[in-house]
């Protein structure tokens, strides 16, 4: 990572921080790439750590800057990119230019991958409960010429037993208040990813009781 043979060698962490400085002249940075992806084939571990840590400061600033779903948790991104810098170390060519650009298009390929698939599953589960819901209510005031709102759907179903009182809710302070998951998370105890899967297993017994009442209407 220098000019001076004379230097006393670096640590791995030093060589780190200046591969991903914007000073490092190009050159060297490629040289010092394509030795450490080297190294990880030919010598193994733990070359082949190093060198996905190598990629560290970089794929840091990168994820920051990705718009990510809130039920999506950021170590599930990091273990994404981390995972995908680990894969192409394997096929990267080595004498090609900018290795590391390789690396970090593997992992930003694959991160977006994780991220899109999870915004596709959140809107899919964002449309049945609700419209459920609103099936139900128009049915329920139209038999009955009573107002019904969703709170009070809602707590027939607990008293039903179909749902129970937490559960209720998660589904009233998310769906109907639209309070962040992730305050609720932190209230309870567990993850954004967790809660939701809560919530959805809640919405489905929820969805089929709903079916079954406005089939009784």
């Amino acid at each position: 990572m220098c000019d001076d043979p004379d230097r006393a060698a670096w640590t791995v962490d030093r060589v780190r921080t200046h591969l991903a400085h914007p000073s490092t002249r190009e050159e060297l940075r490629e040289q010092t790439w394509r030795e450490v992806v080297r190294r990880a084939r030919v010598l193994g571990e733990p070359w082949g750590a190093v060198a996905v840590a190598m990629t560290v400061p970089v794929l840091r600033r990168m994820l920051a800057r990705l718009a990510r779903p809130a039920h999506l948790e950021r170590a599930e991104i990091e273990q994404e990119a981390l995972a995908a810098v680990a894969a192409a170390l394997r096929t990267v060519d080595l004498g090609g230019e900018r290795l590391d650009r390789e690396l970090f298009s593997a992992a930003d390929r694959a991160v977006h991958r994780v991220v899109y698939a999870a915004h596709r599953r959140a809107s899919r589960e964002a449309g049945p409960a609700a419209a459920h819901l609103d099936h139900l209510c128009a049915a329920l005031q139209a038999d009955r010429g009573e107002p019904v709102d969703e709170f009070t759907v809602l707590a027939r179903a607990v008293k039903a037993r179909v749902v129970n009182v937490a559960e209720a809710r998660l589904i009233a302070r998310t769906r109907l208040d639209g309070e962040p998951m992730s305050l609720l998370a932190a209230e309870r105890g567990v993850s954004v990813r967790q809660l939701y899967r809560h919530r959805r297993a809640a919405e489905e017994h929820l969805a089929a009781y709903l079916r079954g009442r406005v089939q009784e209407v």
